[in-house]
């Protein structure tokens, strides 16, 4: 995925977002299991506070006995986190073992009698203890005494579990996290897919091989793919348009060009050779360039409407060798053609008759005595070589640039942009290099494809 893409930003926004939510979820869980183990031992200690209050006696002369303690062994066991503690009226203090010489500074409270009170304090070694206490009155010996009774737990044991239960939740969390980040990813994967098929689509347009989006879409992109459709009718029509204009232009430009070529013949005649160099010359120029809309008409928009289109190489290259032989400046060559039969190309007939006669005649017109035409094997490249002179590496791109010409024997340098831009519209290219031969080998071969 490419930085930027809308797949990376829903995924990102989708990943942060269940990180965040597992995290307010994790923090919330954690904070509910504390209050549970809290409120737990709250339970705990109101049980223990209960067998402490069912154990306590009064004494003969009225002082308070703890004649049963509570039964949980770690009231015995001196600093175990369990405490009990019975202060009475009077100021007597009893406690359990596991306080050892420690007291419970319990706060000033006002207590009602049996009524409970929660407490957090400080407690033996520093630790934070939950406290429970209650008051009470006593009955025996002839006095009512009254006593102030705590049960403590040393919260500890609370942030351990607490803790433990963070770091099993944290492991389980990730791995949900893991789990949604995954099904986030399949769920936008499977939310673009549309999108994904009006891209194919639009490239299956561009290739030629469709001329329309299809209407089998999901209700939310329907609107694009109308409007992308309406936009594609609307650019049909108005190439079409367009191609008509060119081609309506161009023919109209022909028989003036015929005329003038007519008027040239007439001055030669009169002795005004000068002047009527001076206009063929400026009549040929027009006449490539009327050549050269009157392909681009052509083959303007005919990729899309004919996709398929394929032309037998080795018929049209003998055409067109037969054709070029009789001109008085090929009669003194000899052409190769080195093509198997059932090679194909794919291009309409008069579009790639209009590139190899173009490539053709400029091999004609710097050839010695030689001319060869080949390929159309694997790669599908086609060339065309002559034994001429050739051309310097360094000039070679400027060939290729519209009106260039690097001679002075005539034509106004648009062959080889004819050429360009009717290859342009089959996504194919044109490449310039040394020939073999000598000259200048000229190379058309598919985009992409390597030489």
């Amino acid at each position: 995925m490419k930085p930027g893409s809308l797949r990376l930003r829903l995924i990102a926004g989708g990943i942060v977002a269940i990180l965040i939510a597992l995290s307010i979820a994790g923090l919330g869980l954690t904070v509910l299991f504390q209050r549970h183990v809290t409120r737990t031992l709250t339970d705990d200690l109101d049980v223990h506070l209960r067998q402490l209050i069912a154990g306590i006696d009064v004494g003969p002369q009225g002082e308070l006995v703890v004649t049963r303690p509570p039964a949980d062994p770690r009231f015995a066991d001196p600093l175990s986190g369990l405490y009990w503690q019975v202060e009475g009226a009077s100021g007597q203090l009893l406690r359990s073992r596991s306080l050892w010489d420690m007291t419970l500074k319990l706060p000033p409270d006002a207590l009602s009698p049996g009524d409970t009170h929660i407490h957090e304090l400080w407690g033996p070694a520093h630790t934070r203890l939950l406290v429970a206490e209650r008051s009470i009155v006593l009955s025996g010996g002839g006095r009512n005494p009254s006593a102030r009774i705590a049960v403590a737990v040393d919260l500890g044991r609370v942030a351990a579990a607490t803790v433990a239960f963070g770091k099993d939740l944290a492991i389980a969390l990730g791995l949900l996290a893991l789990v949604l980040a995954i099904a986030t990813s399949i769920q936008v994967g499977l939310g673009l897919r549309p999108l994904d098929s009006l891209r194919r689509g639009i490239a299956d347009i561009r290739a030629g091989r469709r001329s329309d989006l299809p209407a089998a879409v999901p209700a939310e992109v329907q609107p694009l793919v109308e409007e992308v459709n309406a936009l594609l009718e609307a650019q049909a029509g108005e190439i079409e348009r367009s191609r008509g204009r060119a081609a309506d232009l161009a023919h109209g430009l022909k028989t003036p060009l015929a005329a003038l070529a007519s008027d040239v013949a007439r001055l030669r005649e009169s002795g005004q050779d000068a002047v009527a160099s001076d206009i063929e010359a400026v009549g040929e120029a027009m006449s490539r360039h009327v050549d050269r809309e009157l392909a681009l008409a052509r083959v303007r928009g005919r990729v899309r409407l004919r996709p398929d289109v394929f032309t037998a190489l080795a018929p049209l290259a003998r055409a067109l060798v037969a054709t070029l032989s009789r001109t008085p400046a090929a009669q003194h060559l000899s052409f190769e053609i080195d093509i198997a039969d059932t090679a194909m190309a794919p291009f309409d007939r008069t579009d790639l008759a209009e590139v190899l006669g173009n490539l053709l005649e400029n091999a004609v017109r710097h050839a010695r005595t030689r001319v060869r035409i080949s390929g159309g094997g694997d790669n599908a490249a086609i060339h065309v070589e002559d034994d001429g002179a050739g051309i310097a590496e360094s000039e070679l791109p400027l060939v290729l640039e519209r009106g260039v010409r690097l001679d002075e024997r005539g034509g106004a340098g648009l062959g080889l942009s004819i050429v360009q831009d009717v290859l342009a519209a089959y996504n194919w290219r044109l490449t310039l290099t040394r020939s073999a031969l000598g000259g200048v080998k000229a190379t058309i071969a598919p985009e992409g494809v390597k030489l």
